[in-house]
Protein backbone atom coordinates (compact mmCIF):
# COMPACT_ATOMS: atom_id res chain seq x y z
CA UNK A 1 0.00 0.00 0.00
CA UNK A 2 1.57 3.61 -0.74
CA UNK A 3 1.98 6.02 1.89
CA UNK A 4 -0.26 8.76 1.65
CA UNK A 5 0.97 12.18 0.39
CA UNK A 6 1.60 15.03 2.81
CA UNK A 7 2.15 18.51 1.95
CA UNK A 8 5.57 19.76 3.18
CA UNK A 9 4.77 22.41 5.47
CA UNK A 10 6.91 21.63 8.32
CA UNK A 11 10.13 19.92 6.67
CA UNK A 12 13.27 21.37 7.65
CA UNK A 13 16.54 19.98 7.17
CA UNK A 14 18.20 22.80 9.27
CA UNK A 15 15.97 22.38 11.86
CA UNK A 16 16.33 18.64 11.33
CA UNK A 17 20.39 18.95 11.37
CA UNK A 18 19.94 21.06 14.66
CA UNK A 19 17.91 18.55 16.68
CA UNK A 20 19.99 15.41 15.85
CA UNK A 21 23.12 17.44 16.75
CA UNK A 22 21.66 18.38 20.56
CA UNK A 23 19.41 14.83 20.46
CA UNK A 24 23.23 12.75 19.68
CA UNK A 25 24.45 14.37 23.05
CA UNK A 26 21.59 13.67 25.21
CA UNK A 27 21.18 9.95 23.29
CA UNK A 28 24.84 10.25 24.58
CA UNK A 29 24.31 10.69 28.42
CA UNK A 30 21.33 8.91 28.25
CA UNK A 31 22.86 5.35 26.96
CA UNK A 32 25.39 5.87 29.33
CA UNK A 33 22.56 5.69 31.59
CA UNK A 34 21.69 2.56 30.30
CA UNK A 35 25.37 1.07 30.00
CA UNK A 36 25.58 1.02 33.68
CA UNK A 37 22.53 -0.78 34.04
CA UNK A 38 23.62 -3.58 31.55
CA UNK A 39 27.11 -3.27 32.87
CA UNK A 40 26.15 -3.61 36.38
CA UNK A 41 22.45 -5.31 37.16
CA UNK A 42 23.42 -8.78 36.24
CA UNK A 43 25.93 -9.14 38.55
CA UNK A 44 24.11 -6.91 41.09
CA UNK A 45 21.89 -9.88 40.39
CA UNK A 46 24.23 -12.03 41.45
CA UNK A 47 24.73 -11.14 44.96
CA UNK A 48 21.72 -10.56 46.00
CA UNK A 49 18.88 -12.54 44.24
CA UNK A 50 17.74 -15.54 45.95
CA UNK A 51 18.89 -17.75 43.08
CA UNK A 52 21.28 -17.72 40.94
CA UNK A 53 18.84 -17.81 37.85
CA UNK A 54 17.38 -14.84 38.77
CA UNK A 55 20.70 -13.08 38.45
CA UNK A 56 19.48 -11.10 35.10
CA UNK A 57 16.13 -10.71 36.37
CA UNK A 58 17.32 -6.59 37.12
CA UNK A 59 17.81 -5.98 33.28
CA UNK A 60 14.57 -8.42 32.57
CA UNK A 61 12.89 -5.76 34.38
CA UNK A 62 14.31 -3.01 32.99
CA UNK A 63 13.50 -4.28 29.58
CA UNK A 64 9.81 -4.67 31.28
CA UNK A 65 9.89 -1.11 32.04
CA UNK A 66 11.04 0.08 27.99
CA UNK A 67 8.33 -2.06 27.06
CA UNK A 68 5.63 -0.50 29.41
CA UNK A 69 6.59 2.93 28.57
CA UNK A 70 5.76 3.14 25.05
CA UNK A 71 2.61 3.16 24.90
CA UNK A 72 2.37 6.15 27.21
CA UNK A 73 5.47 7.34 25.87
CA UNK A 74 3.65 7.93 22.57
CA UNK A 75 0.55 8.70 24.16
CA UNK A 76 2.08 11.81 26.03
CA UNK A 77 3.99 13.21 23.07
CA UNK A 78 0.83 13.50 21.24
CA UNK A 79 -1.11 15.29 23.66
CA UNK A 80 2.41 17.60 25.03
CA UNK A 81 4.63 17.14 23.19
CA UNK A 82 7.89 15.27 22.52
CA UNK A 83 10.08 17.80 24.82
CA UNK A 84 7.68 17.15 28.18
CA UNK A 85 7.83 13.33 27.41
CA UNK A 86 12.16 13.57 27.27
CA UNK A 87 12.27 15.94 30.48
CA UNK A 88 9.65 13.28 32.34
CA UNK A 89 11.88 10.87 31.04
CA UNK A 90 14.88 12.23 32.45
CA UNK A 91 13.31 12.69 35.79
CA UNK A 92 12.16 8.88 36.15
CA UNK A 93 15.74 8.36 35.23
CA UNK A 94 16.93 10.54 38.43
CA UNK A 95 14.69 8.07 40.63
CA UNK A 96 15.86 4.88 39.02
CA UNK A 97 19.41 6.13 39.45
CA UNK A 98 18.54 6.86 43.28
CA UNK A 99 16.43 3.79 44.03
CA UNK A 100 18.86 1.18 42.63
CA UNK A 101 21.56 2.56 44.95
CA UNK A 102 18.66 2.56 48.12
CA UNK A 103 18.58 -1.45 46.57
CA UNK A 104 22.15 -2.14 47.19
CA UNK A 105 23.02 -0.29 50.28
CA UNK A 106 19.88 -1.80 51.84
CA UNK A 107 20.28 -5.09 50.15
CA UNK A 108 17.01 -5.32 48.66
CA UNK A 109 16.34 -7.53 45.48
CA UNK A 110 13.13 -6.54 44.77
CA UNK A 111 13.83 -2.41 45.65
CA UNK A 112 16.94 -3.04 43.23
CA UNK A 113 14.57 -4.46 40.01
CA UNK A 114 12.42 -1.52 41.04
CA UNK A 115 15.24 0.63 40.04
CA UNK A 116 15.69 -0.96 36.78
CA UNK A 117 12.02 -0.73 35.83
CA UNK A 118 12.01 2.92 36.32
CA UNK A 119 15.45 2.76 34.17
CA UNK A 120 13.58 0.97 31.93
CA UNK A 121 10.80 3.80 31.61
CA UNK A 122 13.31 6.43 31.20
CA UNK A 123 14.87 4.08 28.16
CA UNK A 124 11.27 4.14 26.78
CA UNK A 125 11.38 8.10 26.09
CA UNK A 126 15.19 8.22 24.91
CA UNK A 127 14.82 5.57 22.44
CA UNK A 128 12.50 7.61 21.00
CA UNK A 129 15.26 10.83 20.43
CA UNK A 130 16.01 8.54 17.23
CA UNK A 131 12.06 9.58 15.97
CA UNK A 132 12.12 12.81 17.05
CA UNK A 133 15.47 13.88 15.00
CA UNK A 134 13.23 12.72 12.09
CA UNK A 135 10.25 15.05 13.22
CA UNK A 136 10.94 17.35 10.41
CA UNK A 137 13.32 15.90 8.05
CA UNK A 138 13.00 15.59 4.25
CA UNK A 139 12.80 11.80 3.13
CA UNK A 140 16.26 11.51 1.80
CA UNK A 141 17.86 13.18 5.25
CA UNK A 142 15.96 10.89 7.69
CA UNK A 143 17.87 7.67 7.71
CA UNK A 144 21.43 10.16 8.17
CA UNK A 145 19.00 11.94 10.96
CA UNK A 146 17.81 9.09 12.56
CA UNK A 147 21.86 7.16 12.07
CA UNK A 148 23.58 10.83 13.85
CA UNK A 149 21.57 10.51 17.12
CA UNK A 150 22.56 6.91 17.42
CA UNK A 151 26.25 8.06 16.89
CA UNK A 152 26.14 9.70 20.47
CA UNK A 153 25.91 6.41 21.52
CA UNK A 154 29.67 6.38 20.39
CA UNK A 155 30.23 8.39 23.43
CA UNK A 156 27.90 6.26 26.01
CA UNK A 157 30.20 3.09 24.69
CA UNK A 158 33.21 5.09 26.34
CA UNK A 159 31.35 7.15 29.13
CA UNK A 160 29.22 4.08 30.79
CA UNK A 161 31.57 1.47 31.09
CA UNK A 162 34.17 3.70 32.02
CA UNK A 163 31.76 5.22 34.79
CA UNK A 164 31.26 1.43 36.21
CA UNK A 165 34.93 1.33 36.79
CA UNK A 166 35.94 4.78 37.93
CA UNK A 167 32.88 4.25 40.83
CA UNK A 168 32.52 0.73 41.57
CA UNK A 169 34.56 0.79 44.57
CA UNK A 170 33.78 4.39 46.14
CA UNK A 171 31.45 3.23 48.60
CA UNK A 172 33.41 -0.03 49.14
CA UNK A 173 31.07 -1.90 51.51
CA UNK A 174 28.19 -1.46 48.92
CA UNK A 175 29.33 -2.27 45.32
CA UNK A 176 28.25 -0.38 42.70
CA UNK A 177 25.94 1.99 44.68
CA UNK A 178 28.16 4.92 43.86
CA UNK A 179 27.93 3.75 40.11
CA UNK A 180 23.57 4.49 40.59
CA UNK A 181 24.46 7.28 42.09
CA UNK A 182 26.51 8.94 39.69
CA UNK A 183 23.71 7.69 37.09
CA UNK A 184 21.19 9.73 38.65
CA UNK A 185 23.41 12.71 38.18
CA UNK A 186 23.92 12.36 34.68
CA UNK A 187 19.86 12.18 34.44
CA UNK A 188 20.11 15.35 35.33
CA UNK A 189 22.45 16.49 32.94
CA UNK A 190 20.54 14.74 30.03
CA UNK A 191 17.16 17.26 31.22
CA UNK A 192 19.31 20.45 30.29
CA UNK A 193 20.79 19.73 27.35
CA UNK A 194 17.10 18.41 25.96
CA UNK A 195 16.56 22.19 26.72
CA UNK A 196 18.44 23.17 23.82
CA UNK A 197 16.08 21.19 21.21
CA UNK A 198 13.15 22.89 19.05
CA UNK A 199 10.19 20.88 18.21
CA UNK A 200 6.94 22.17 15.66
CA UNK A 201 3.66 22.09 17.16
CA UNK A 202 2.75 18.80 16.48
CA UNK A 203 -0.69 19.22 16.94
CA UNK A 204 -0.88 21.01 13.70
CA UNK A 205 0.18 17.76 11.86
CA UNK A 206 -3.25 16.61 11.25
CA UNK A 207 -3.70 20.14 10.11
CA UNK A 208 -0.97 19.66 7.78
CA UNK A 209 -1.74 15.92 6.65
CA UNK A 210 -3.41 15.68 2.97
CA UNK A 211 -5.37 12.95 4.28
CA UNK A 212 -6.73 11.88 8.08
CA UNK A 213 -5.01 8.93 10.07
CA UNK A 214 -5.55 5.55 9.22
CA UNK A 215 -6.39 3.24 11.20
CA UNK A 216 -3.40 0.97 13.03
CA UNK A 217 -5.05 -2.36 10.98
CA UNK A 218 -4.61 -0.50 7.87
CA UNK A 219 -1.51 0.93 8.44
CA UNK A 220 0.10 -2.62 9.52
CA UNK A 221 -1.12 -4.12 6.75
CA UNK A 222 1.86 -2.59 4.72
CA UNK A 223 4.26 -5.81 3.86
CA UNK A 224 7.73 -3.05 4.52
CA UNK A 225 6.17 -2.43 7.28
CA UNK A 226 5.34 -5.79 9.11
CA UNK A 227 9.28 -6.73 7.62
CA UNK A 228 10.54 -3.41 9.04
CA UNK A 229 8.69 -4.20 13.16
CA UNK A 230 10.58 -7.80 12.52
CA UNK A 231 13.90 -7.50 11.66
CA UNK A 232 14.31 -5.00 14.47
CA UNK A 233 12.42 -7.12 16.80
CA UNK A 234 14.73 -9.47 15.58
CA UNK A 235 17.81 -7.26 15.69
CA UNK A 236 16.96 -5.53 19.05
CA UNK A 237 15.56 -8.56 20.96
CA UNK A 238 18.61 -10.63 20.08
CA UNK A 239 21.08 -7.72 20.68
CA UNK A 240 19.60 -7.50 24.00
CA UNK A 241 19.94 -11.35 24.67
CA UNK A 242 23.01 -11.77 24.19
CA UNK A 243 24.21 -8.45 25.82
CA UNK A 244 22.37 -9.24 29.37
CA UNK A 245 24.02 -12.50 29.34
CA UNK A 246 27.43 -11.93 28.53
CA UNK A 247 28.60 -10.59 31.64
CA UNK A 248 27.57 -13.03 33.61
CA UNK A 249 28.83 -15.99 31.58
CA UNK A 250 32.16 -13.81 31.61
CA UNK A 251 32.00 -13.87 35.43
CA UNK A 252 31.48 -17.73 35.23
CA UNK A 253 34.14 -18.55 33.08
CA UNK A 254 36.45 -16.70 35.15
CA UNK A 255 36.64 -13.44 33.74
CA UNK A 256 37.11 -10.60 35.61
CA UNK A 257 34.21 -7.79 36.37
CA UNK A 258 36.72 -5.12 34.77
CA UNK A 259 37.06 -7.71 31.08
CA UNK A 260 33.25 -7.81 31.48
CA UNK A 261 32.85 -3.77 31.49
CA UNK A 262 35.43 -3.62 28.94
CA UNK A 263 33.74 -6.05 26.99
CA UNK A 264 30.20 -4.14 27.17
CA UNK A 265 32.10 -0.85 26.07
CA UNK A 266 33.47 -2.62 23.26
CA UNK A 267 30.33 -3.60 22.22
CA UNK A 268 28.38 -0.76 22.66
CA UNK A 269 30.68 1.49 20.95
CA UNK A 270 30.13 -1.12 18.17
CA UNK A 271 26.57 -0.14 18.42
CA UNK A 272 26.58 3.37 17.44
CA UNK A 273 29.99 4.25 16.14
CA UNK A 274 28.94 2.85 12.85
CA UNK A 275 26.18 5.25 13.10
CA UNK A 276 28.55 8.33 11.22
CA UNK A 277 28.58 6.43 7.75
CA UNK A 278 24.94 4.03 8.35
CA UNK A 279 22.61 6.95 6.99
CA UNK A 280 24.74 7.41 4.31
CA UNK A 281 24.85 3.67 3.22
CA UNK A 282 21.37 3.65 3.39
CA UNK A 283 20.89 6.57 0.67
CA UNK A 284 23.17 4.64 -1.49
CA UNK A 285 22.35 0.95 -1.05
CA UNK A 286 18.59 0.91 -0.06
CA UNK A 287 17.45 -0.13 3.62
CA UNK A 288 16.82 -3.63 2.47
CA UNK A 289 20.30 -4.01 2.08
CA UNK A 290 21.80 -2.76 4.92
CA UNK A 291 19.01 -4.30 7.24
CA UNK A 292 20.35 -7.41 5.60
CA UNK A 293 23.69 -7.01 6.17
CA UNK A 294 23.30 -6.29 9.87
CA UNK A 295 21.41 -9.68 10.31
CA UNK A 296 24.33 -11.61 8.71
CA UNK A 297 26.49 -9.78 10.83
CA UNK A 298 24.35 -10.87 14.03
CA UNK A 299 24.55 -14.49 12.95
CA UNK A 300 28.38 -13.95 12.59
CA UNK A 301 28.42 -12.86 16.23
CA UNK A 302 26.19 -16.19 17.26
CA UNK A 303 28.45 -18.46 15.83
CA UNK A 304 31.49 -16.74 17.17
CA UNK A 305 29.90 -16.96 20.70
CA UNK A 306 28.76 -20.27 20.34
CA UNK A 307 32.44 -21.71 19.05
CA UNK A 308 34.45 -20.87 22.53
CA UNK A 309 34.25 -18.78 26.16
CA UNK A 310 37.31 -17.02 25.68
CA UNK A 311 38.09 -13.32 26.08
CA UNK A 312 38.53 -13.72 22.74
CA UNK A 313 35.41 -15.06 21.67
CA UNK A 314 33.31 -12.97 23.99
CA UNK A 315 34.85 -9.70 22.84
CA UNK A 316 34.51 -10.74 19.00
CA UNK A 317 31.11 -12.00 19.17
CA UNK A 318 30.04 -8.35 21.24
CA UNK A 319 31.57 -6.39 18.73
CA UNK A 320 30.19 -7.95 15.75
CA UNK A 321 26.71 -8.29 17.52
CA UNK A 322 26.64 -4.14 17.92
CA UNK A 323 27.62 -3.36 14.24
CA UNK A 324 25.12 -5.70 13.41
CA UNK A 325 22.13 -4.31 15.36
CA UNK A 326 23.46 -0.68 14.31
CA UNK A 327 22.86 -1.68 10.43
CA UNK A 328 19.74 -4.00 10.90
CA UNK A 329 17.79 -1.25 13.60
CA UNK A 330 18.78 1.97 11.89
CA UNK A 331 17.76 0.68 8.78
CA UNK A 332 14.60 -0.80 10.33
CA UNK A 333 13.93 2.49 11.60
CA UNK A 334 14.49 4.50 8.94
CA UNK A 335 12.10 2.10 7.59
CA UNK A 336 9.17 2.48 9.85
CA UNK A 337 9.56 6.51 8.99
CA UNK A 338 8.69 5.79 5.75
CA UNK A 339 5.55 3.81 6.27
CA UNK A 340 3.00 6.38 8.49
CA UNK A 341 2.36 10.07 7.74
CA UNK A 342 3.01 12.77 10.14
CA UNK A 343 -0.10 12.49 12.26
CA UNK A 344 0.32 8.55 12.60
CA UNK A 345 3.49 8.51 13.68
CA UNK A 346 2.95 9.12 17.41
CA UNK A 347 0.91 6.15 17.56
CA UNK A 348 2.92 4.22 14.85
CA UNK A 349 6.51 4.42 16.36
CA UNK A 350 4.69 3.74 19.69
CA UNK A 351 3.20 -0.07 18.68
CA UNK A 352 6.74 -0.69 16.65
CA UNK A 353 8.62 0.01 20.21
CA UNK A 354 5.55 -1.54 21.74
CA UNK A 355 6.11 -4.74 19.91
CA UNK A 356 10.24 -4.70 20.08
CA UNK A 357 10.07 -4.23 23.70
CA UNK A 358 7.36 -6.69 24.54
CA UNK A 359 9.70 -9.40 22.74
CA UNK A 360 12.94 -8.01 24.20
CA UNK A 361 11.65 -8.57 27.95
CA UNK A 362 10.71 -12.46 27.06
CA UNK A 363 13.92 -12.87 25.90
CA UNK A 364 15.59 -11.06 28.99
CA UNK A 365 13.77 -13.69 31.52
CA UNK A 366 14.92 -16.65 29.68
CA UNK A 367 18.65 -15.51 29.24
CA UNK A 368 19.30 -16.10 33.23
CA UNK A 369 16.98 -19.47 32.45
CA UNK A 370 19.77 -20.41 29.38
CA UNK A 371 22.64 -19.21 31.73
CA UNK A 372 22.22 -21.46 34.78
CA UNK A 373 20.88 -24.92 33.19
CA UNK A 374 22.34 -24.79 29.60
CA UNK A 375 24.98 -22.59 29.85
CA UNK A 376 26.17 -19.55 26.83
CA UNK A 377 26.56 -21.97 24.00
CA UNK A 378 22.18 -22.18 23.81
CA UNK A 379 21.81 -18.39 23.92
CA UNK A 380 24.29 -18.03 20.94
CA UNK A 381 22.03 -20.81 19.16
CA UNK A 382 18.69 -18.95 20.11
CA UNK A 383 20.16 -15.80 18.73
CA UNK A 384 21.46 -17.50 15.58
CA UNK A 385 17.63 -19.47 14.84
CA UNK A 386 15.82 -15.58 15.58
CA UNK A 387 18.24 -13.96 12.89
CA UNK A 388 17.87 -16.77 10.39
CA UNK A 389 14.01 -16.24 10.43
CA UNK A 390 14.23 -12.23 10.26
CA UNK A 391 16.47 -12.74 7.23
CA UNK A 392 13.96 -15.35 5.41
CA UNK A 393 11.22 -12.61 6.07
CA UNK A 394 13.58 -9.73 4.62
CA UNK A 395 14.12 -11.79 1.56
CA UNK A 396 10.82 -12.74 0.50
CA UNK A 397 9.45 -9.27 0.61
CA UNK A 398 12.78 -8.03 -1.25
CA UNK A 399 12.17 -10.51 -3.96
CA UNK A 400 8.17 -9.90 -4.11
CA UNK A 401 8.83 -5.95 -4.91
CA UNK A 402 7.40 -4.86 -1.91
CA UNK A 403 10.81 -3.39 -0.17
CA UNK A 404 10.84 0.12 -1.74
CA UNK A 405 13.73 1.78 -0.47
CA UNK A 406 14.36 5.48 1.27
CA UNK A 407 14.34 7.71 -1.78
CA UNK A 408 18.17 8.51 -2.57
CA UNK A 409 19.30 12.63 -1.85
Amino acid sequence: MTVLAEAPAGIDDRLARRNALVLAVAQALAGGNTAVVFGTAGLVGTMLAPDPALATVPVSTFVVGQWMGTLPVGAIAKRYGRLVTFELGTLIGLFAGLICAAGVILASFPLFCAGTLCGGLYAAAHLTYRFAAADTASDAFKPKAVSWVLAGGVMAGVFGPQLIIATKDMLPQYVFAASYLAQAGVAVVAAVVLLLVRFPDQRSDAVRAVAPPRPLAVIFRQPRLITAVICALASYATMNLMMTAAPVAMIACNHSVTDAALGLQWHVMAMYAPSFVTGSLIVRFGTGRVIGAGLALTAVSAVVGWAGTSLAHFWGALILLGIGWNFAFVGATALVTACHTASERNKVQAVNDFLIFGTMALGSFASGQMLARDGWPLVAEVVLGAVLVAVALLGWVALAGRLRNIPEA
